[in-house]
């Protein structure tokens, strides 16, 4: 899955846009220096999402939402729309 499916899937499944979780986690206390194991049991213990899309999250907790231009354009199931992830929900896209 690419990037932004990762994080429309934990949209459906949590109820929550990414920019809610985001805004969660800082909340909490979590950013940038976060280790990705403490972010990711927060998420399965929560809302008990896995690996794919936890690192999905943990990449805009850490690094913002601009992703690797490798990861556009491509063909497969990898492929993202745009280095520019969508945070606000699938609703306003």
């Amino acid at each position: 899955m690419s990037f932004q499916a990762y994080l429309d899937g934990a949209e459906k499944k949590t109820g929550k846009t990414p920019a809610d979780l985001l805004t969660e986690a800082a909340g909490r206390g979590y950013d940038g220096t976060t280790k990705a194991g403490v972010f990711l049991e927060w998420l399965k213990t929560d809302y008990d999402l896995g690996r794919g899309h936890g690192m999905a999250l943990y990449h805009a907790l850490k690094n913002g939402t601009e992703i690797s231009a490798k990861h556009v354009g491509t063909s497969g199931s990898h492929r993202d729309e745009s280095t520019t992830l969508r945070l606000d929900g699938i609703a306003n896209r």
